[in-house]
């Protein structure tokens, strides 16, 4: 009987709460709430991520965003922030090269050869800040890319607008601040940076003052288009065009004469009688060449003599050719 009452004892407590517990329990029930950020735990991957911008912030009043090598990652509204140029051989080349950087991260115990070594006396002499991480922040850093405990933080290229640039470029020249006439060469779709680069080193090395692209579909002033200039970034501005037709419009009103560059041109290279004046130089990409818009609102195409069996230069190496025969001329002109 005894064992019979305990059994129904238990199955009445089943049935419901005990008397008199008072709610102890409510407060356990209640949660703690939302789950705080991954940022915000410390012992999560993305807090030290966070702490390592923090300190880069510190350092240069900035906070490290990018991607991998020469591919710089999308701000708000799609502008371009700053890149991170990854690996031993891209990281010294870059600052042989005079690239501006913002800040050197070097792995905690970085196996050290002769590129490590270089890249930290380059960086200490141009006063770049050095910045030691763990390798997993470096990993986060750089989205998986390999970075061999190097990494290097390249800010965002700063745009002149092109036609203020030409606008400006000429009131010089007017003033006697300059002594050849305005000499500046337009991109029309030129996607390739390595291209933009020795453009821009051929633009500096024939005494051209600026280089025009437009705003979309074109290679913009990357690690990579530094690295091909040869440091010649530095001195030649390069300016963005919403509408380069716009932009072809207005110069020719400030009184740019327009060339195009293409293999079906009205005048040959030799021939060419405006190097004395102010010009602006349009080249296309060696595919498609001009876009038919900019064809039509040049002043003049012009075309580089070259071998029938050859369809083609590329868009580098005509440029620096017209430059050239614009810089012989002038010469001789006076």
């Amino acid at each position: 009987m005894a064992n019979s009452s305990r059994s129904g004892a238990v199955r009445k407590l089943k049935k419901g709460p005990s008397v008199g517990t008072g709610g102890h329990g409510r407060k356990a029930l209640e949660g703690k709430g939302p789950t705080p950020k991954a940022s915000e735990r410390t012992y999560h991957k993305a807090f030290k991520n966070k702490e390592l911008a923090e300190r880069s912030a510190a350092k240069h009043g900035d906070s490290p965003r990018g991607g991998a090598t020469g591919r710089p990652r999308s701000g708000p509204k799609g502008r371009a922030t700053e890149e991170l140029v990854t690996g031993r051989n891209s990281v010294v080349e870059a600052l042989r090269a005079g690239i501006p950087a913002k800040v050197l991260y070097v792995a905690v115990r970085v196996d050290m050869d002769e590129r490590v070594r270089e890249s930290i006396k380059l960086a200490a002499e141009r006063g770049i800040p050095l910045l030691e991480a763990q390798k997993p922040e470096l990993d986060r850093l750089t989205e998986d890319a390999i970075h061999q405990g190097l990494v290097l933080q390249i800010p965002p290229y700063e745009y002149e607008d092109a036609v203020d640039m030409a606008s400006e470029v000429m009131a010089k020249w007017k003033k006697g601040h300059i002594a050849n006439a305005p000499l500046i060469v337009a991109l029309d779709g030129i996607t390739d940076t390595r291209n933009l680069g020795a453009i821009i080193r051929s633009v500096s090395a024939f005494s051209g003052h600026a280089v025009v692209i437009p705003e979309r579909r074109s290679a913009g002033v990357t690690a990579a288009a530094w690295k091909t200039s040869a440091g010649a970034a530095v001195r030649v501005p390069v300016a963005k065009a919403p509408n380069l037709n716009r932009a072809i419009g207005a110069f020719q009103k400030m009184g740019y004469f327009v060339l195009g560059l293409d293999g079906d041109g009205d005048v040959s290279l030799p021939d060419l009688g405006l190097a004395k004046d102010p010009i602006c130089i349009v080249v296309g990409s060696e595919g498609k060449g001009l876009s038919r818009l900019v064809r039509e609102n040049c002043d003049q195409i012009v075309s580089i003599p070259i071998n029938s069996a050859m369809e083609s230069l590329n868009a580098s190496m005509a440029v620096g050719i017209s430059l050239y025969e614009v810089s012989k001329q002038r010469a001789t002109q006076g």
